[in-house]
């Protein structure tokens, strides 16, 4: 009996160290931009701009030298120290509905084109000579979930933010996360684009997902041995009640 019992234990321990070995992943399916080569230059020729989208929420102020005549395009909501700027959102027809030159469309306009749109709206309409125009887009953030250590929704201050710095802001891919196979969910104005991109190979600065628009979704899949771990942990857990269940009729007969 006593012989029996070490035998299994050996079995079990076995196998807890299969699993160990199986889960562990080589060079090539962890480390990034592996092709990269030593004091390699390659000029960036990106030159993207998010553009608007429907429920975008935006910051507009409007500055000249005369800011008495800015007055009437700056309103603003509260009052004393709670006094705030008045923030527009993308209508579903792309509009939004600003002082003085009502109703502008911005669906699909990039911050820059939006900028010159104002300024050529408020000269050529006699309001302001030299206007300066300021847009943010205050709803700007990315989520990214899956085998990340802290996957999450995050806020962006500015107006770019690249792929590999929403990870990082999300802590990392752990060991478990497939570097070869990452997902980018891209919804514009209803219609929704998947594109996979391979971080392992440098050639990923160059997909069009490789700069982030507001609100995609970046997704990390598991790797093949975290999903054979899965399966194995699951029969390993049946086996494990099945052979307490013979070993305790065992006991139970023989005494």
């Amino acid at each position: 009996m006593i012989i029996s019992k070490i035998n299994n234990y050996i079995k079990i321990t076995t196998l807890f160290i299969m699993l160990f070995l199986i889960s562990c992943g080589s060079r090539k399916d962890i480390v990034y931009l592996q092709n990269a080569q030593q004091f390699e230059t390659e000029v960036e020729t990106n030159t993207f701009e998010p553009k608007f989208k429907i429920d975008d929420i935006l910051s507009i102020y409007i500055s000249s030298f005369d800011m008495a005549a800015t007055t009437p395009f700056n309103l603003t909501k509260g009052s004393g120290e709670d006094i705030q700027e008045l923030e527009y959102v993308i209508d579903k027809e792309g509009f939004i509905d600003f002082p003085v030159l009502g109703k502008i469309k911005l669906l699909g306009l990039s911050t820059s084109e939006a900028k010159e749109l104002f300024r050529t709206k408020l000269i050529e309409g006699g309001y302001l000579k030299d206007p300066i125009v300021n847009i943010r887009i205050k709803n700007f953030r990315v989520t990214v979930l899956g085998q990340v250590r802290q996957p999450g929704t995050y806020n962006v201050a500015g107006e770019r933010i690249t792929i590999l710095e929403a990870i990082g802001l999300a802590g990392d891919l752990d060991i478990k996360g497939r570097r070869d196979n990452v997902l980018v969910i891209r919804d514009f104005n209803g219609a929704k684009t998947y594109t996979r991109i391979n971080l392992t190979t440098k050639e990923f600065i160059h997909s069009p997902v490789y700069y982030l628009t507001q609100n995609d979704v970046v997704y990390i899949e598991p790797n093949n041995s975290v999903v054979k771990t899965s399966n194995l942990d699951s029969r390993l857990t049946i086996g494990l009640s099945l052979f307490s269940i013979m070993l305790t009729a065992i006991i139970a007969i023989t005494r």
